[in-house]
């Protein structure tokens, strides 16, 4: 089969390179899928330059989320041939490739509502923005939630999110494509970054208050925008540093105006508490059967694309989720 593997660190469109590989087995406890989509993510470019908190020996393939069709399955496992999956792989044996082996224990449902590149979409994402706002943050009808990157892949899952839950939706974003884009997600309030003055803005949206909820996938400037304009016992949830700039908490300032900063990694439910994840999961399929949260993929690119899509995605180009599509043809729609 083919899969993409990176051989050194660096930038993900250097060092990725389409490879032919013997076709992967289904071992004890795993499922073979035949990758269908596989959803581009942030941590892929950190995984190609070395900077994840997991690195796995080289050659890996990265890809980190797929919706996948059941082809083979493991001694022990459970699970049906032909079924539609939602995986996270183990690497070094990530999902951009042809084929590939996960964990038939972690394997879910793909929602019947949403196509193979939304559904591969729906997963992180998403359960990283359920977990944020409800269970770390627990956002409630009525509130004012402030995200930043809002027209991104983790953004704007936070978004549908919020509004499903109730909230007022504050949307931060850089430029006017992806203001744009974050209107069309439901954002009550879109500012810009680059001509905005955010801490201002969000006060004078607020009556003064401040936002009761903020939601961080960038760090840098953006955490010190929040901590200016969160509200009395607001929250701060820190999903990420797509900026590249970890942010010091001044905590003096925390105690003077009262406010929490909470940190989440989703991945560590997959350990500690999977139940939760599996029902979170049947939470969002149910949302995406009302079409209440519906991932925003702005573009299918072939598997031959891949490289190239996890470059522009850490560049911080696009909007919304650019998906692998192994069967989509060279040339196909963005």
């Amino acid at each position: 089969m083919q899969a993409w593997r990176v051989h050194d660190n660096g930038e993900p469109g250097e060092v990725m390179r389409l490879d032919d590989v013997p076709d992967p087995q289904a071992g004890p406890g795993q499922l073979l899928l035949r990758v269908r989509a596989v959803n581009v993510n942030f941590p892929d470019a950190l995984l190609c330059r070395g900077q994840y908190q997991v690195r796995p020996p080289l050659p890996f393939t990265p890809g980190v989320e797929v919706c996948g069709e059941v082809v083979a399955v493991g001694e022990g496992a459970e699970g049906e041939v032909g079924s539609r999956v939602l995986a996270t792989p183990t690497l070094p044996a990530g999902g951009f490739a042809e084929l590939v082996p996960v964990e038939a224990a972690a394997a879910l449902p793909a929602p019947d509502a949403l196509d193979d590149a939304e559904a591969a979409a729906l997963h992180i994402g998403y359960q990283t923005g359920w977990f944020g706002l409800h269970r770390r943050a627990r956002l409630q009808s009525g509130e004012t939630l402030l995200v930043h990157a809002a027209a991104g892949g983790v953004g704007s899952a936070a978004v549908q999110l919020g509004k499903a839950a109730g909230a007022t939706v504050i949307g931060v974003v850089g430029g006017d494509d992806k203001a744009r884009v974050a209107r069309e997600l439901g954002c009550d309030l879109v500012l810009d970054r680059r001509a905005d003055d955010i801490v201002a803005a969000v006060k004078e949206a607020t009556g003064g208050r401040g936002a009761d909820v903020v939601y961080d996938p960038v760090g840098g400037d953006a955490f010190v925008k929040s901590v200016k304009c969160v509200a009395f016992e607001g929250r701060i949830v820190v999903v990420g540093f797509a900026s590249g700039v970890v942010p010091q908490a001044a905590l003096n300032h925390a105690l003077v105006k009262n406010y929490a900063i909470l940190g989440l990694h989703w991945g560590l439910y997959n350990t500690h508490d999977p139940a939760a994840v599996r029902a979170c999961h049947e939470e969002l399929t149910k949302l995406a059967a009302q079409g209440t949260v519906k991932p925003l993929v702005s573009e299918r690119v072939p598997l031959e694309g891949a490289a190239d899509a996890v470059q522009r995605v850490a560049d911080g180009v696009t909007t919304g989720r650019v998906v692998v599509v192994p069967g989509q043809p060279a040339g196909g729609a963005r």
